[in-house]
């Protein structure tokens, strides 16, 4: 690449993890020869100039943090054709000539229409809600999984002390993995996800065979796409002559330090973005299948839609029994 001038940014939501790959997107664009540029509040920044100049020690101390420093913004203006020729001409005052994007599928349509115009751009996944399935997991996603697992295990100990049916919601609008991986690690007796069909009735049931066998507390983990935890809890008062209590867990789930699995996993993903953008290569989106790191056509990824782990629901429900 003649100009080698390459521009990171965060878009969407932040999710942990996102600071380590910054710093490894960084690191190795300097090791490549590049000259890297950080972009304020995602796409938002390329559309106001939000561009300045990154070198080791911008990253430095970052690797453990949670959150994102170059700190991120949903752009609708940049989805119009006006607001992308205004971020082409930020691109074209900075003499940027790739571009790294931390961030969900949005973000990757961004990336798609960046390469589109000419600015080879690369998308990595950084979102909590591992809601993308050309990659077998997302940045973010097991250290958000970590942090629901310990809010059950403690709110278990107190449903236990009071012999009562919690109910967790979670984050998952479209897809539940968050519920359905907490919820198995946790021993959940119950876990309810948007993609699999479930009822009041069975729900309930299981809960009253439960008390008849002895549980002196209950576990339900709920993915806030699937429904709402008040409504759950009302519900099952109703029905039964139990008196649930509720927790929305909301965006605790998405601060605090990322897990050793995800700063490995931004490390990797960096580290392979960054070798595409070397090779001149933009409309990819990194991922990870099978433990091996691995890319994808983005308009091919953005297609794919997300199935879940019906098999690891399957082994979920049993162990609850």
């Amino acid at each position: 690449m003649e100009n080698k001038r390459i521009a990171v940014l965060t878009s969407g939501g932040d999710a942990p993890g996102m600071n380590a790959c910054i710093r490894s997107v960084v690191r190795h664009g300097i090791y490549y020869g590049f000259d890297m540029m950080g972009v304020e509040r995602g796409y938002n920044g390329l559309i106001n100039n939000g561009v300045f100049p990154m070198d080791n020690r911008s990253v430095g101390n970052i690797i453990n943090r949670g959150g994102t420093i170059l700190r991120t913004a949903r752009c609708l203006e940049f989805k119009t054709e006006e607001g992308l020729e205004k971020a082409m001409e930020t691109i074209r005052a900075n003499n940027i000539r790739g571009v790294v994007v931390i961030g969900g599928d949005g973000s990757f349509r961004g990336c798609r229409a960046l390469t589109e115009k000419g600015v080879p751009a690369i998308g990595i996944p950084g979102t909590i809600d591992n809601d993308l399935q050309y990659t077998d997991y997302t940045l973010g996603f097991d250290t958000a999984v970590n942090t629901v697992l310990e809010a059950i295990t403690k709110i278990r100990d107190t449903m236990a002390s009071h012999e009562r049916v919690s109910i967790i919601e979670v984050m998952g609008h479209r897809c539940g993995d968050i519920a359905l991986y907490a919820g198995l690690c946790g021993g959940a007796e119950y876990i309810i996800v948007p993609e699999i069909e479930w009822s009041f009735e069975e729900l309930c049931n299981k809960l009253e065979i439960g008390r008849k066998a002895g549980k002196t507390s209950s576990i339900v983990v709920v993915a806030e796409g699937a429904a709402k935890g008040a409504a759950l809890a009302e519900e099952i008062k109703k029905r039964t002559t139990m008196d649930p209590r509720t927790t929305v867990l909301g965006y605790i789930q998405r601060g605090g330090n990322p897990s050793a699995r995800d700063v490995l996993l931004a490390s990797r993903f960096g580290a392979h973005a960054m070798e595409l953008i070397r090779d001149g290569i933009g409309g990819r989106c990194v991922g990870i299948k099978n433990n091996q790191i691995i890319d994808m056509d983005i308009t091919e990824a953005c297609a794919m839609k997300k199935t879940i782990d019906k098999k690891l629901f399957d082994i979920a429900e049993i162990l609850s029994r």
